[in-house]
């Protein structure tokens, strides 16, 4: 019998949320399904990417460019940074794992909060890391406790910025201060998967302290804010050297060609993010106004979902809106038992979940 790896006999899938056409399919909807529960943009892509797809479908037999130049340039463009500095990935989670088969051994030490996004575990579990798990403080990463767990050991610190599941970010100040304490030979990973959604000014932005020189590693998506999910495209601004390493190490044609022309044309589509921004940032204050008045307790959150603490259990709430055709997520794999994190939709869906869950919370 084949034997794997000692640290992947124990791996667990990661929980995806439902598909719109599972839950019709297992509860045999046939009403409106509105799906609330993947952090997605209720709005689509930009039209300007769905032009460009269009335009791109007869390109689909050729590889696309190895080097990714055109893409790397207008974000490099965008953001003022070199394209040497700049890394694509299929998804940022790819960018992930390039970090850690370039930085980690086995047995070497990797830190995360807990909860955080679920795929840092599985990825250092992966690498055959060892994983410490750093507590929340008042639904916040502890920073002095990561100092504290830091050791010689210690390679990659992965922070979630703004956090999943609960939304909070950390000032420029406290950020700043916690990577001038930390150790020569310990990489920083600030996932700002949500980035495009903060509108705290005080909250620390990973791009101004990548620029300064400090020594982190700042992820980005266009599954989120550009609404490009299904394409599977996200970039990483990392330290020249280090940029070269994952470049040499990632697959060749990692990203599809549809992804990048997609990406280029999402990315210039500056009124479509406007549009998405505010369409969230209104979309938050409601629910976070409605949820209130049901009793629940919605906390601050700086992306574009809501973390709410029920009061209660909270899979019958999850599971009495699926019956209503809303998906929302549980947060039983996060270790919230009582709470539910819900996405941003349109403001049709936003008050059709208030309207479900009055009444869900009415009958029980």
């Amino acid at each position: 019998m084949l034997k794997v790896k000692p640290w992947l006999e124990n791996l667990v899938p990661y929980p995806p949320g439902k598909s719109l056409e599972e839950l019709r399919r297992e509860l045999g909807l046939s009403g409106p399904v509105y799906k609330l529960a993947s952090n997605e943009n209720p709005l689509g892509p930009s039209p300007r990417a769905l032009e460009a797809l269009g335009q791109a479908l007869n390109q689909v037999h050729h590889y696309p460019e190895a080097s990714y130049r055109t893409l790397r340039q207008a974000l490099g463009d965008r953001f003022g940074v070199s394209p040497e500095k700049i890394v694509l990935g299929n998804g940022s989670n790819e960018i992930l794992e390039l970090l850690l088969r370039a930085l980690v051994s086995p047995g070497e030490e990797v830190l995360m909060s807990n909860p955080s996004f679920l795929m840092y575990e599985k990825l250092a579990q992966a690498a055959g890391a060892r994983l410490q798990k750093i507590p929340l403080r008042a639904k916040r990463h502890d920073l002095k406790a990561f100092l504290e767990a830091t050791t010689p050991r210690t390679r990659l610190i992965f922070l979630d910025h703004p956090h999943n599941p609960t939304g909070s970010v950390l000032t420029a100040e406290e950020l700043e201060n916690f990577l001038r304490a930390l150790p020569a030979g310990v990489l920083v990973v600030l996932d700002e998967a949500y980035g495009e959604f903060v509108r705290e000014p005080r909250a620390a932005r990973g791009i101004e302290l990548f620029k300064s020189g400090y020594a982190v590693a700042v992820l980005r998506t266009f599954s989120k804010a550009y609404g490009l999910a299904g394409l599977r495209i996200g970039y990483g601004f990392l330290p020249e050297d280090l940029a070269r390493v994952l470049n040499a190490l990632r697959q060749p044609f990692n990203v599809n060609v549809l992804a990048v022309v997609a990406a280029e044309a999402a990315l210039a589509d500056e009124e479509h993010l406007r549009r998405t921004q505010e369409l969230t940032w209104e979309g938050l204050d409601y629910l976070s106004q409605e949820l209130s008045a049901l009793g629940l307790k919605p906390y601050p959150s700086q992306a574009n979902f809501l973390l709410v603490e029920c009061g209660r259990p909270a899979r019958p709430l999850y599971e009495a809106l699926l019956q209503r055709g809303i998906i929302v997520r549980s947060m039983e794999a996060y270790g919230f038992p009582e709470a539910l994190r819900i996405s941003v939709g349109l403001p049709e869906e936003n008050r059709a979940l208030v309207a479900a869950l009055r009444e869900v919370l009415r009958e029980a």
